[in-house]
């Protein structure tokens, strides 16, 4: 996703980038989702779920919930490191308050840093429906790293 020809970037520098060349990783790609909001510690990720996400009992995979959670919760700590800086996931702790159907419009996961340390990150994120509703939030620790190029 990010470059070495952008490594001396910082990362919202490099997300911006990144949406200004209409490049998406290939999981948000392949579920039709969207960045459509960025700033340092802030991230929104937008999706509409169809039929294509369901799990066998006629409902939204909890995994393109977890997705979306996920998404919003990294991009908002990675938009808070310096250059030649990572991060990945070590935990997610996702409570579904509400099922997600093709119905349910287009929905929104909005992240926020809620801790920014040199090794660890803690983020937040919550999951609304296209009329408000919360669906689903999310708790993120992230391990942030120096990276090698």
């Amino acid at each position: 996703m990010f470059s070495k020809e952008n490594s001396a970037l910082d990362g919202l520098q490099q997300i911006q980038a990144m949406i200004s060349s209409q490049r998406k990783a290939p999981m948000i790609e392949k579920l039709g989702l969207d960045l459509v909001e960025i700033e340092r510690g802030h991230a929104v990720f937008q999706g509409t779920p169809d039929r294509s996400v369901y799990n066998p009992l006629g409902a939204v995979h909890g995994g393109y919930a977890a997705t979306l959670l996920d998404s919003a919760c990294g991009i908002a700590v990675h938009s808070q490191l310096g250059p030649r800086r990572g991060h990945t996931t070590l935990e997610l702790k996702i409570s579904y308050l509400r099922g997600l159907t093709e119905t349910s419009g287009p929905v929104r996961a909005v992240g926020r840093v809620t801790s920014m340390g040199r090794r660890v990150a803690f983020a937040e994120a919550s999951l609304h429906d296209g009329t408000g509703r919360l669906c689903a939030t999310a708790t993120s620790t992230l391990l942030v790293f120096d990276v090698e190029n």
